[in-house]
């Protein structure tokens, strides 16, 4: 189990997890290395500049970096804008020398940034317009890569917008080359087929590594580097002669060298700071980065990087997401990412030379399908109708025209929701609202509007709130609260109680909901209280039914309440976002609330939800130390060392067989599975029980479960607990 002490930073941390965070950088760098030459070459750089890119990341900017469990390298979200300042600056070996100039400059500006503190900044622009240009990004991926995959001659591509690369599909699929082609769709069967195999092992397995153990060896079968054009193969060339001072600033009067400095260093920190936030959120122990300190380490790796020859760098989303998922625990897990991408490119060029382009057009193709998705569709249309519309816009424009006026188009759309749903124009920039402090309380009533473009001023109010206080935020006079805030407000209830206190958000009973999202925006209602009308599912009638049935008490709606799993091994890792469907019943033995959790893992385009039936149970007379049982697999033994040690027992083999059991004191763990739970967990199925602060957490399996399910289960939990009445603990 992991241990809820914070891991030191420094040479202390690398230290104390170099084991850890050894394994994890070496993870993350098989994941890194092919990700890394796709984005390059789909950038229009040189393949190897790509990792290059990702070395200095890790080796270098881990160091001087604000973020803790963040890797850094080179980011889908920039091709668009590097091949594009490659091609409008001269193409070729010229474009790219003048784009490195460029992203010199921009890097320059972005670490002035950091020191004046303009991190916050990225709060300012709305969550579904930056969706949308990334969405769009993703469009535009794809719309070269495909060509790319079929075997078409990339020379011939330059030039084309997105719509007439798409336009052009049918003819490029008429005129594929079979061979290069199926390399390309074995590749996304195993990008997209690998998520699809539940065994947990799977997924610490990156797709991308596999796809290049299967695809070398098929163009070294069928011959590639003498039946193929030379451009179906990476070509590295002599890498460690062309690093040096690549950089060329001649175009600096230009104005389209200006248009890509600001496009670079709006993307580029845009991107960089959701994803700290963003990993902020999942980091198992809470930690919180500086934005700014982590704005100006990042600007530092992309002036050496763009000096060097390589692209801008990011703290990148899905890599940061995957090191976490590792057991990654400091910055030394970035350093040895970087780490061992230098030794890639110190031993085994010859090898990645044999990595067929089609390949990597694939895991760009899967890129560009994640980031824009018909699940991204879904997800935003969920909060509400006018964030899809926002959404929908910034792609249009972006694809049509560039993403300074995607995003811009996105964010004016949203004003003009937000004044005609009742935002006072004295409010669009400026929090208002009172604040009193009384008794240990803090009073907070909101004004007017609490939205996107004053939310900073909001998050500067909370900054300064002492902790350990009562914090009540009243929105009774208050006309919108959007997504926006109220996702802020989500992560402010997570944070503040960690450090003692609450947090009560009331006044909401007279506001019109934009959709039954618990974060969705709302707007004040005029007339009588205004409830948001609840339609059920069939899931939820048949647990109505159920809990008819069983003297249970029935809640469907979503409630917000990441606090009640908190520290349980179910939220490492990952963000409980809400809980829906509860059932409510007092026994004999304590307090039992089943409920749907839905646990957000991963982040950006690797953020997959997965909605688990769990059983909660509290108000326990018996003494419980803290534990994780859990049925064993694969996963589970090649994990003990990220996650910590199985606590076996010599005397039942066969229960240490059946499950892998961690606890922070394994004295009182042992002492407190005596030989009679020991015997009922035997002779019953594996399951999942979780302990924490003198709670217990029960789930069969990662799904939701049926009501013959959560019966079976609520057996058991009552067997279990009958069990557990007949030992004392003496210590836990």
């Amino acid at each position: 189990m992991k241990t809820n002490e914070i891991p030191k930073d420094g040479l202390e941390g690398f230290k104390q997890n170099w084991k850890v965070d050894g394994i994890a950088g070496f993870l993350v760098f098989l994941l890194a290395l092919p990700l890394s030459l796709g984005i390059a070459k789909a950038s229009e750089f040189p393949p190897a500049m790509g990792v290059l890119t990702a070395m200095i990341g890790g080796i270098f900017v881990s160091f001087l970096a604000g973020s803790r469990l963040t890797i850094k390298g080179p980011a889908a979200g920039l091709i668009t804008i590097c091949a594009g300042a490659v091609t409008e600056l001269g193409g070729g070996a010229e474009g790219w020398h003048l784009a490195l100039g460029v992203i010199v400059v921009a890097a320059i500006i972005q670490v002035g940034a950091g020191f004046l503190k303009f991190g916050s900044l990225s709060d300012f622009f709305p969550h579904s317009a930056v969706h949308g240009m990334l969405a769009a990004i993703g469009l535009i991926i794809f719309s070269k890569q495909i060509h790319i995959l079929l075997g078409i001659d990339p020379s011939t591509l330059k030039g084309m917008e997105p719509i007439e690369l798409y336009k052009l599909i049918p003819h490029s699929v008429a005129n594929a080359d079979p061979r290069v082609t199926l390399v390309g769709v074995i590749s996304l069967l195993i990008i997209f087929g690998m998520p699809l195999l539940k065994a947990k092992i799977f997924k610490s397995v990156p797709a991308p590594m596999v796809v290049l153990l299967v695809t070398i060896p098929m163009a070294l079968i069928m011959d590639f580097q003498h039946t193929e054009p030379a451009f179906d193969l990476v070509k590295i060339g002599d890498f460690w002669a062309s690093v040096g001072f690549n950089a060329d600033f001649s175009a600096i009067g230009n104005p389209i060298f200006w248009k890509y400095v600001f496009m670079f260093l709006f993307v580029n920190s845009l991107e960089s700071l959701l994803t700290v936030k963003a990993i902020d959120g999942l980091d198992p122990w809470k930690r919180v980065s500086n934005p700014n300190k982590d704005l100006v380490a990042v600007g530092a790796g992309n002036a050496l990087s763009g000096l060097l020859g390589g692209l801008p760098m990011i703290s990148e989303v899905a890599r940061s997401s995957a090191n976490i998922n590792f057991g990654g625990r400091t910055r030394w897990a970035n350093f040895f990412h970087g780490f061992f991408l230098l030794l890639a490119m110190l031993l085994f060029i010859p090898v990645i030379e044999k990595i067929p382009n089609s390949a990597l057009a694939a895991l760009l193709i899967a890129v560009g399908y994640r980031l824009a998705s018909p699940n991204e569709f879904f997800k935003t249309y969920k909060i509400g109708a006018e964030q899809l519309v926002i959404f929908v816009i910034t792609i249009v424009v972006t694809v049509a025209t560039d993403l300074l006026i995607g995003v811009g188009s996105g964010i004016l759309v949203k004003f003009i929701f937000h004044i005609l749903n009742g935002a006072p124009l004295r409010s669009l920039f400026k929090a208002r609202y009172e604040f009193v402090e009384n008794n240990g309380e803090y009073l907070i009533s909101v004004k007017d509007a609490a939205i996107f473009s004053n939310l900073i001023g909001f998050k500067k109010l909370f900054a300064r709130l002492s902790p350990g206080k009562k914090v009540i935020i009243n929105f009774a006079d208050a006309r919108i609260v959007d997504h926006s805030f109220m996702e802020q407000l989500h992560h402010f209830e997570e944070e503040y109680p960690h450090n003692g206190g609450s947090v009560s958000a009331v006044g909401f009973e007279h506001f019109q909901f934009f959709s039954n999202h618990p974060l969705a925006g709302r707007k004040i209602s005029a007339g009588s209280q205004t409830k948001l009308e609840i339609k059920l599912s069939p899931r939820q009638i048949e647990l109505r039914k159920f809990a008819e049935n069983n003297e249970l008490i029935y809640i469907p709606q979503k409630i917000r309440n990441a606090m009640k799993y908190r520290n349980f091994p179910i939220e490492k890792g990952a963000k409980i976002l809400y809980e829906e469907n509860m059932l409510v019943k007092y026994v004999n033995f304590g307090k039992i609330e089943v409920s749907d959790v839905t646990v957000s893992e991963g982040a950006g385009i690797a953020q997959h939800d997965t909605v688990i039936t769990v059983m909660h149970v509290s108000d326990l007379e018996n003494q419980i130390p803290a534990f994780s049982l859990e049925p064993e697999r694969l996963w589970t033994k090649l994990s003990e060392l990220s996650f910590g040690k199985d606590i076996d027992f010599k005397a039942h083999p066969n229960f240490s067989s059946k499950y892998y059991l961690r606890g922070e004191d394994e004295a009182v763990v042992q002492q407190f599975f005596q030989e009679n739970v020991i015997a009922f967990l035997e002779s019953n199925p594996a399951i999942h029980i979780e302990s924490q602060r003198n709670k217990l957490l029960v789930y069969e399996k990662r799904d939701t479960l049926s009501p013959t399910e959560i019966q079976s289960v609520l057996l058991f939990l009552e067997g279990f607990m009958n069990t557990l009445n007949k030992i004392e603990v003496t210590a836990v």
